[in-house]
């Protein structure tokens, strides 16, 4: 009887076991250790979300909870020609952050790079008239994001229209709508998905210049009546640039200005910024000096680069009340398109997790808290 009455609690003891040794094992993740302060993002490529990638699949179902397409959704892929869409794989995209239950960010709707070369012009070649400009954008922004209706949480309305000198780029929406071009692309955005979040999103967002220009394009959004949720701050960064004090003001204004804030497009380059402008006779000094690391980072630019990139982690932790989404653009050091860039062969070290797919060193702190 004794035996018997033991029995239960040394299956529970073991069931104990069991279930400490699997939590044991288990590696911690980002999103786990952010998850009190903001989503933890990755744009990810159509290998990924075709299945052809199985190791990147595991790299990001384990670690992160937002993904944004990468190049899927741009116009050019989407709707390479007028009145045609190709949808494979943004279809795939979106059904991977689906069933992985992620928030799914759309990018982007309105972008002058890789737009589509049909989309602003006339049979002749010309600008189109405002008029048939508005109905391209309108009939764009309702065809894709009524498709993914309910799917995706968020979309880049519109992306990189303003220089740092603050000044409007000189685009082709902007070229035939002027200013008006952005109210109009919220607009329509709003009455095409009313529950999707709407981002304007831009580079250098450092510059003061061009965080005035922002913080004028929402308060009038605003003024208006016209919807706008929230401003992604690309962090394309180096390791001289972007003035650290100047980006975290940017991120107390935008927050001020009543609009979420996400860093996006997050990579620091680990290799010397180069002026390509520079007077280099000798084409192998040149690709030497734009490729100085080929073969691994030496232990100090690894270290250095590791302290800059716990630095901007440190800042998003501080501002994790404006701050709703963090989004490295990529997975790891082998998916960035830095790589190749801007010569054939250049290697970078610019992501959140090493070519071995492992984390960098100055995750370790959140990771392992």
């Amino acid at each position: 009887m004794k035996t018997i009455a033991l029995l239960p609690a040394l299956l529970l003891l073991g069931a104990c076991s069991t279930a400490q040794k699997e939590t044991a094992t288990t590696p911690p993740s980002l999103k786990d250790a952010f998850a009190d302060s903001f989503l933890i993002g990755a744009a990810l490529n159509t290998d990924c979300t075709n299945g052809l990638d199985p190791a990147t699949d595991s790299l990001v179902s384990l670690h992160f909870n937002s993904i944004v397409a990468e190049n899927c959704m741009k116009s050019e892929k989407i709707n390479p020609s007028e009145g045609v869409y190709e949808w494979d794989d943004a279809d795939n995209f979106v059904n991977y952050g689906t069933e992985r239950g992620m928030k799914i960010i759309g990018h982007t709707l309105l972008w002058h790079s890789q737009l589509a070369p049909w989309f602003p012009l006339d049979s002749a070649g010309n600008n189109v008239t405002p008029d048939v400009m508005k109905q391209r954008i309108a009939n764009h922004i309702s065809t894709v994001m009524t498709r993914y209706k309910g799917k995706i949480h968020g979309w880049d309305v519109v992306n990189e229209a303003i220089l740092e000198d603050g000044s409007y780029r000189k685009s082709p929406f902007y070229e035939i709508l002027g200013e008006e071009f952005i109210p109009f692309a919220f607009s329509c955005a709003a009455a095409a998905d009313p529950d999707a979040e709407l981002y304007l999103n831009d580079y250098s967002m450092a510059s003061p210049a061009k965080r005035e220009t922002y913080l004028k394009i929402i308060a009038d959004l605003k003024a208006r009546g016209i919807r706008i949720d929230g401003i992604g701050m690309q962090g394309h960064m180096g390791m001289d640039y972007p003035d650290f004090a100047e980006f975290e003001k940017s991120i107390e204004e935008y927050g001020k200005a009543g609009v979420g804030v996400m860093i996006t497009e997050w990579d620091m380059s680990a290799l010397p910024t180069v002026n390509q402008g520079a007077n280099v006779a000798d084409t192998t000094a040149f690709n030497k000096l734009l490729n100085p690391y080929p073969d691994g980072l030496p232990e100090d630019i690894d270290r250095e680069w590791n302290e800059r990139m716990g630095r901007m982690m440190d800042m998003f932790m501080r501002h994790a009340d404006v701050i709703t989404r963090v989004t490295a653009w990529g997975t790891d050091d082998s998916k960035s398109w830095k790589n190749d860039w801007p010569m054939k062969g250049r290697t970078e070290y610019p992501l959140l997790f090493s070519r071995s797919l492992t984390p960098k060193p100055f995750l370790n702190k959140y990771l392992n808290k």
